[in-house]
C-alpha cells in the first residue's frame, strides 16, 4: 500500500527491529522511521542479545520464530531483562497464534500477523510506545527537577552513571551518612555536593574539607575549632567546620588518610552530635549530615589496622561508588563537546566540533587521572587549536600515542563494550537527545553530518 505517513506527537524512539529476513525487516524499520523513531536492524539471535545488553531501547519488534522455534521467545526474554522499561511486539505467522499469546503472558506488549497492514502495524507501535513514555513521565519530570535542583552538573547517561543517579536520588531526601567511593579525579565532591543540593538541608551550608595531609592537632583545630588562649596563637574564639555546617551538610573528603589518632574523636562526636572546642570543657550540639570520600579501599585498611572498623561503619550509612571514566567511554564525547564549548566561549572562539578520529583518539585513551585528566586536556587543546574543529595533532602526545594503537577498532573493549557499541550508543544518545535532530546529534557529538550520516548506515541505525 502507498501512503506517506504523518510523525506522531511522541518523542524520537529508539527501536530494535529483529528480523532474519533482511527485507522484512527493512519494510518494517522504515515504516516506523517514517513517524520520526530511529531504528536498529539484526537478523539473528545473538546479535540482538548482543544489542539488547549494550544498547538502549524504546520498543522492541521481533519476527516470533526465524532459525529456530524459539528465538522470539529468547529475544523477549533478554529485552525483558535489560530492557525492563522498553515494551515488546511480536510478529507471527498465523500458525503461531497460540505462542504469540503465550509470549504476551511472558510480557510482550502485543502480537501482529503476517502479511503486516502498515497502518495497523504503526498503530499498534504507536500505542506501545505511548505506554513507555507515559510510564517514564514520571522519571522525566524527575529529571527536569535535576535541572534545577543540582543534578545537571553530573555530565553522563551512560548505565554506570544512571545508576549512580539514581542512588543519589533514593539517599539524598534522608540523613544518613553517606560514603562516595572512587579513584582521584572522578569527581567526588561533585556528586557530594549534588546530595546536598537534593537533600532538605540545601538552604543550608555545604561545608567541605580535604583531610589529606593535615596533622591530628591541625585537623582536630578545622574540625571542632578552638577557644582564645588555647594554644600560642589562640587570639580569639574560632567555630570549627562541624559547627559552622550546623543544620547542613558536612564533606570530609580523603577520610581514608585522616590520622588513627584522630579517629576516636570524630567517632565521638558522630555518636553523640555534641564537640568541644580545643581548651573548652562545654559541649556543643551539632545537627550535621555528613559525607565522606575517599579513593582507599577502606576494609583494606580496617584489615591492616589503618582505620578504625567502628568508624568504617558509623560514616557507611549508605556506600555510592563512582565508576572511572574507562569503565563509562561512551560519556566521552558528551564530556569532550561540553567542556570544548565552555573553554572555547571562555577564550572567545567560535563553537568547536572535534574530527572523529580526535574523537576517537579521546575514546581510547584510558584517562587514570579520570574526569579531571580530561577537562584539563580539552582545556590545553581548545587553547592550542589553530581552526574551528579539534585534530588529532591538537591532543597531547600521551592521547595521541594510545590512540595509534594498532589494534583493530573493533577488538577495543572498555567496561565490556567494543569501541563499535560505544559510538553506536553515543550515537543513538545523541539522536534521542536532539529528538532525531541529525544537525545537532553531530554538533553534540563533535562530528560532521556526512561523519554521522556515514556512521548512521554502518551501524545500521535508520
Amino acid at each position: 500500500m502507498t501512503e506517506t505517513p504523518s510523525k506522531t506527537d511522541l518523542p524520537t524512539a529508539q527501536i530494535l527491529v529483529v528480523d532474519d529476513e533482511p527485507d522484512h525487516a527493512e519494510v518494517m524499520s522504515e515504516a516506523l522511521r517514517r513517524l520520526g523513531h530511529v531504528c536498529t536492524l539484526v537478523h539473528d539471535l545473538p546479535t540482538a542479545q548482543d544489542e539488547l545488553r549494550h544498547g538502549q531501547f524504546d520498543l522492541v519488534v521481533t519476527d516470533l520464530k526465524m532459525d529456530t522455534d524459539t528465538d522470539g521467545m529468547e529475544v523477549l526474554a533478554a529485552a525483558r531483562t535489560n530492557q525492563p522499561g522498553a515494551e515488546t511486539v511480536m510478529v507471527t505467522a498465523h500458525g503461531d497464534i497460540p505462542t504469540a499469546k503465550q509470549a504476551i503472558r511472558n510480557g510482550a506488549y502485543e502480537f501482529i500477523e503476517k502479511p503486516l497492514d502498515l497502518d495497523v502495524f504503526r498503530t499498534l507501535c504507536t500505542r506501545a510506545l505511548q505506554q513507555v513514555f507515559l510510564r517514564s513521565q514520571n522519571d522525566s519530570l524527575r529529571e527536569r527537577l535535576d535541572e534545577q535542583y543540582g543534578f545537571e552538573g553530573i555530565i553522563g547517561t551512560s548505565p554506570a552513571m544512571r545508576d549512580v543517579i539514581t542512588k543519589l536520588k533514593q539517599v539524598a531526601p534522608s540523613d544518613i551518612p553517606v560514603l562516595i567511593t572512587g579513584e582521584s579525579g572522578t569527581g567526588k565532591e561533585l556528586f557530594a555536593q549534588a546530595l546536598h543540593n537534593n537533600s532538605p538541608r540545601s538552604k543550608k551550608r555545604f561545608v567541605p574539607l580535604n583531610c589529606a595531609g593535615l596533622s591530628e592537632n591541625l585537623l582536630e583545630d578545622e574540625l571542632f575549632g578552638h577557644v582564645r588562649g588555647a594554644y600560642t596563637d589562640a587570639a580569639k574564639d574560632r567555630e570549627g567546620r562541624f559547627e559552622y555546617a550546623d543544620q547542613g551538610t558536612l564533606f570530609l573528603d580523603e577520610i581514608g588518610d585522616m590520622p588513627l589518632t584522630m579517629q576516636p574523636k570524630l567517632l565521638r562526636v558522630l555518636e553523640s552530635g555534641e564537640v568541644v572546642r580545643v581548651g573548652a570543657n562545654e559541649p556543643r550540639h551539632v545537627n550535621v549530615r555528613l559525607v565522606s570520600a575517599t579513593n582507599h579501599d577502606l576494609e583494606e585498611l580496617v584489615k591492616e589496622g589503618r582505620f578504625r572498623n567502628d568508624l568504617f561503619f558509623r560514616i557507611r550509612g549508605m556506600q555510592i561508588h563512582l565508576p572511572p571514566l574507562r569503565e563509562r567511554r561512551e560519556d566521552i564525547p558528551q564530556l569532550v563537546q561540553h567542556f570544548a564549548s565552555k573553554f572555547g566561549g571562555q577564550m572567545g572562539k567560535p563553537a568547536l566540533t572535534v574530527a572523529e578520529d580526535a574523537m576517537m583518539m579521546l575514546m581510547r585513551h584510558d584517562w587514570p587521572g579520570n574526569v579531571r585528566q580530561l577537562i584539563n586536556v580539552v582545556q590545553n587543546t581548545v587553547i592550542v587549536c589553530d581552526g574551528g574543529k579539534i585534530e588529532p595533532r591538537h591532543l597531547p602526545p600521551e592521547v595521541q600515542q594510545q590512540g595509534d594503537s594498532d589494534a583493530p577498532t573493533g577488538a577495543f573493549t572498555g567496561g565490556g563494550m567494543s569501541l563499535d557499541q560505544l559510538e553506536k550508543q553515543a550515537i543513538r544518545e545523541a539522536l534521542r537527545v536532539t529528538g532525531g535532530n541529525r544537525e545537532q546529534a553531530a554538533k553534540m557529538l563533535g562530528i560532521g553530518e556526512r561523519t554521522l550520516y556515514r556512521k548512521l548506515k554502518e551501524y545500521g541505525l535508520k
